[in-house]
């Protein structure tokens, strides 16, 4: 069996892409520069915004891990098409928690490119995960430098370990379609300031911080939790401070 999987040199696929060679199946990883085949992985050239380098005959199963800031709609959808067009059996696609509920433009192109794998006509499985403990990292190191740390009130965060999701969405990739399967989140729920905190406990470091209130319709989104999933999700096992734990001894 063959697996696309775009995105493949991103923070996701660069875990994905050797578990799935690992299994014995070739794997072939669209990206816009391409790249040197090497280890059982065959990289080929390819736009998704274009639609430019979509040509997937003998792709049994996709693996859409490809994401940005703008256009992950057209995206989603110029690979539905072509994934229609050559037959493939399988589309698989990593979206975001709070996709259908958070009023921010990410979420909402999360939202699009969810319903063009669903309406593509093949077969399907979606993956909604919480935000990765990488980023998750690297907001926190961004406001632990300010000399005072903003704190809005009401946000909560369940930081996933991309391992982890890196290990359940090629479990799905290998497995049937199922459709829309539970949501992975951490084990743990944060509020931004325990994030922030635990990161400057961690660098030995204090900073003030300043209460704000968000406003409007996001502000109320987070605080009534539309970014998080609560119950009937499936839980990562590693933990924000297992997370930071590592960062420190490395």
């Amino acid at each position: 069996m063959t697996i696309l999987v775009t995105g493949g040199t991103g923070t996701l696929g660069k875990l994905v892409v050797p578990r799935l060679t690992a299994a014995g199946y070739d794997v072939r990883v669209l990206s816009r520069r391409g790249g040197v085949n090497a280890d059982g992985v065959e990289h080929v050239q390819g736009d998704l915004l274009k639609a430019d380098g979509l040509d997937l005959t003998g792709i049994d199963t996709i693996l859409h891990l490809a994401g940005g800031a703008k256009g992950d709609a057209l995206a989603a959808t110029n690979l539905a098409h072509a994934a229609a067009a050559a037959a493939v059996r399988h589309i698989v696609h990593i979206s975001v928690i709070g996709a259908d509920t958070m009023p921010i433009g990410y979420f909402r192109e999360k939202l699009g490119a969810e319903q063009a794998i669903r309406a593509s006509g093949v077969p399907w499985t979606i993956l909604r995960a919480a935000q990765f403990n990488s980023l998750t990292y690297t907001v926190a190191q961004k406001m632990a430098g300010l000399p005072i740390v903003p704190t809005p009130g009401g946000l909560r965060f369940q930081p996933v370990d991309e391992r982890d999701v890196a290990a359940r969405i090629t479990e799905l990739a290998l497995g049937e379609p199922a459709g829309a399967v539970p949501d992975l989140a951490g084990p743990t729920v944060y509020t931004l300031r325990e994030l922030v905190d635990t990161y400057l406990e961690l660098e030995g470091k204090r900073r003030p911080h300043l209460p704000i209130r968000l406003p409007g319709k996001v502000g109320r989104a987070y605080r009534t939790a539309q970014n998080l999933t609560l119950t009937n999700a499936t839980t990562a096992n590693r933990t924000w401070s297992n997370y930071l734990t590592e960062k420190a001894n490395a």
